[in-house]
């Protein structure tokens, strides 16, 4: 599996986002719900779900996130209203660094995304609120790297990349 693209957001003042890359595997995983647990449980990312993707910008400031997409197209807004708005299909995987702003902006009728945690992380849910910036700015930095990347386990991926973004 070739490396993930990867996507940087800057924090402005409500969405944090992370000195971490988000990154996207394309057409990584086949595009059904159980395959994709299966996947990112053997990697050690649990406590999954299956849904969709909130219609307004959130971010988790105590998790990191994975998301694959089971069925279905949606356009993702990452890092917030002045982020960047990314096509996503079945198959492809995002992983999505704690702090990241995310925002479903429109999906076809058959969506359904997979989502879980590195170790089965419990998350939270946080909307940008400024006078809550300087805790969840505490939190992000407090989550570790993850053991092992959800797609590539413990080679290559998230592990070099993270870990580098980190040193930096």
């Amino acid at each position: 599996m070739a490396l993930p693209e990867t996507l940087l957001f800057t924090d402005d003042g409500r969405f944090p986002n992370s000195p971490l890359p988000l990154l996207l595997y394309r057409a990584a995983l086949p595009p059904e719900a159980a395959a994709m647990e299966r996947a990112f449980a053997a990697n050690g990312w649990s406590n999954a779900w299956r849904d969709g993707i909130f219609d307004y910008h959130h971010f988790h400031s105590i998790a990191h996130e994975v998301i694959g997409i089971a069925a279905g197209e949606v356009q993702v807004a990452f890092g917030g209203p002045s982020g960047q708005t990314v096509p996503l299909r079945a198959g492809d995987v995002a992983v999505i660094p704690a702090g990241v702003a995310h925002r479903n902006m429109g999906q076809s009728p058959d969506l359904l995304v997979v989502g879980a945690y590195p170790g089965g992380a419990d998350y939270d849910i946080r909307r940008g609120d400024p006078a809550e910036h300087a805790a969840v700015l505490r939190a992000i930095t407090a989550v570790p790297v993850p053991e092992a990347d959800p797609l590539l386990g413990r080679q290559d991926g998230l592990d070099r990349i993270w870990r580098a973004a980190r040193t930096c």
